[in-house]
């Protein structure tokens, strides 16, 4: 009769040994170290290409290029804030009911503090009647394009109840409470 080796189950197998006395072990951390990095890098790689933004500060929103970018950038910045103006269209039908985007064109702008409308006055771009108007329903002026050329002025609104909702460390959006 045969004589079976101890180590002739299936499930058990003999101690692999090294010539070195475990030299494998630090090569494997080694091995395994390095391609951690590679993984790291290769990811961080991939997601900047493929993000596809460039990094240029033409692309970059920061306030400074903001404020460079509004129409009558000194006088803006002196007697009002520069503004990101966004323009859309909206079209709601009701049989059936739909709500209809257009793309929005953004593009820079200034908004004046209250106690600074004479700037438009006196330039004649405003009527005192526009001003008495935009006065009562207690709003201010924004414009876009130059001053000196043809700007468009708007009467707009204040929505003080408007969050930037990029500060709510949440990110749930307005709080249960408030009622809209």
């Amino acid at each position: 009769m045969k004589q079976r080796s101890k180590y002739s189950s299936p499930y058990s197998a003999p101690p692999k040994t090294s010539p070195k006395g475990g030299g494998n072990v630090s090569l494997n951390y080694t091995t395994a170290a390095i391609l951690a990095g590679v993984f790291v890098l290769g990811i961080g790689l991939g997601i900047l290409l493929s993000s596809g933004q460039n990094t240029n500060t033409a692309n970059v929103a920061s306030r400074e290029f903001i404020d460079r970018s509004a129409p009558n950038p000194e006088l803006c910045v002196q007697f009002g804030a520069s503004a990101i103006v966004s323009d859309l269209r909206v079209f709601i039908t009701m049989n059936p009911f739909n709500v209809f985007v257009t793309q929005p064109s953004m593009q820079p702008g200034c908004v004046l503090r209250r106690n600074n409308w004479s700037i438009l006055e006196k330039q004649g771009l405003v009527t005192s009647q526009q001003v008495n108007d935009c006065k009562v329903r207690m709003n201010t002026f924004g414009f876009t394009g130059p001053l000196e050329g043809s700007p468009n002025i708007s009467c707009i609104y204040q929505n003080n109840a408007a969050e930037n909702l990029f500060l709510d460390r949440s990110g749930s959006g307005p709080k249960e409470t408030e009622k809209f």
